[in-house]
C-alpha cells in the first residue's frame, strides 16, 4: 500500500522508535477502525505489534488522500489488552 508520511509522523516514528514494518502492517490490516472523532473523513487504523509486547498501534490518516497520508501515530496506552 502506498502511503506518504507527515513531518509529523516522521518525527513521532523516530521519537518512538516505531518501525516502518509496523506501520505498514498496520496501515494495511488493521485489527480495527475508527472514525476521528474530531474529523470525521480521517481514520484510526490500530493493531497490536507482537514485538512490542502486544501494544497498540495507533495511526491516524486520511484515506481520501491518494498515497494515504499519515498524519500522526503512537502506541495507544489506554488499549493495550483491547484487541
Amino acid at each position: 500500500m502506498k502511503y506518504q508520511l507527515s513531518q509529523h509522523a516522521a518525527t513521532r516514528m523516530r521519537e518512538r522508535k516505531i518501525q516502518t514494518a509496523w506501520l505498514e502492517q498496520a496501515i494495511a490490516d488493521p485489527q480495527r477502525t475508527e472514525p476521528d472523532p474530531d474529523d470525521p473523513g480521517m481514520e484510526h487504523r490500530l493493531a497490536a505489534i507482537a514485538q512490542r509486547d502486544y501494544r497498540v498501534l495507533r495511526i491516524v490518516c486520511d484515506p481520501r488522500q491518494n498515497p494515504l497520508k499519515i498524519v500522526t501515530l503512537h502506541f495507544d496506552r489506554g488499549m493495550k489488552g483491547k484487541l
